[in-house]
């Protein structure tokens, strides 16, 4: 699958001061294709992610989107960011407008499709997310893992070729990660490529195509989840399921 790769690191680098937290990384994800990143924290899973749409920048390396090498700035840069959605650990929705202005908007702005084919498809995506109930009301009216689900409809409402997930359940109580991990597999059934960085290991060993396991900013096993869970490779990787099967 990783043959026709839709986003691919080469040799990326990253520094924050002294601190070398992305070295030589290499990453291939093919088309369709659900990655999933863990290992302890601290060990660059969430920079790596975010180099991937350039919110955090590299020191050398290359990063290509669908082919495509990855624009520094400008217009190029923000067309890249519309093909590939992020869903992060904090809602980030816009608390003075409601949900259904939520998903429309960047479809309006960034797209230009017009106001009532985007209501159209919004409505749509928050049926699938299991939000059409929702649409007039405010983020603040909804619970963690609904406005977590608001916000993926929101990044799908732009038909991204990928999406990226950065710790999309951390910030949710435990009754409500499942109904977003839900909404999850049902997008890896349906074949969206997708970088998930979690502490998820159901998620992990269930709807990844690949695990990607990270210690000291380096990737130190890339292998299916039935294999890596069943004889993880490193004595890092051992150590690290060890701990996190525990709780």
């Amino acid at each position: 699958m990783a043959g026709d790769a839709l986003i691919e690191l080469r040799g990326v680098n990253k520094h924050y001061g002294a601190l070398h937290v992305l070295q030589d990384i290499d990453l291939r994800v093919g088309r369709g294709e659900v990655v999933v990143v863990i290992g302890p924290s601290g060990s660059g899973k969430s920079t790596l992610c975010r180099t991937i749409n350039r919110l955090e920048t590299i020191e050398s390396g290359t990063i290509t989107l669908d082919g495509v090498p990855l624009p520094q700035e400008g217009r190029a840069l923000a067309r890249v960011r519309a093909d590939v959605g992020m869903v992060f650990q904090s809602f980030n929705l816009f608390a003075h407008r409601t949900v259904l202005d939520n998903v429309t908007l960047a479809p309006v702005k960034v797209r230009r499709k017009r106001k009532e084919d985007a209501e159209r498809r919004a409505r749509e995506l928050l049926d699938r997310v299991g939000l059409a109930a929702h649409a007039g009301k405010y983020p603040a009216q909804l619970s963690g893992g609904q406005q977590q689900r608001v916000a993926i409809a929101r990044a799908l409402a732009m038909d991204p070729k990928a999406l990226l997930f950065d710790e999309p359940t951390s910030a949710l109580d435990p009754e409500m990660i499942n109904e977003v991990l839900e909404v999850m597999r049902q997008l890896a059934r349906e074949g969206m490529t997708m970088v998930v960085v979690t502490h998820e290991m159901g998620f992990a060993r269930y709807a990844a195509h690949r695990v990607v396991f990270m210690a000291d900013g380096r990737i130190i096993e890339d292998r299916p989840p039935e294999e890596f869970f069943a004889a993880p490779r490193s004595a890092r990787a051992r150590d690290f399921l060890a701990k996190i099967l525990k709780h």
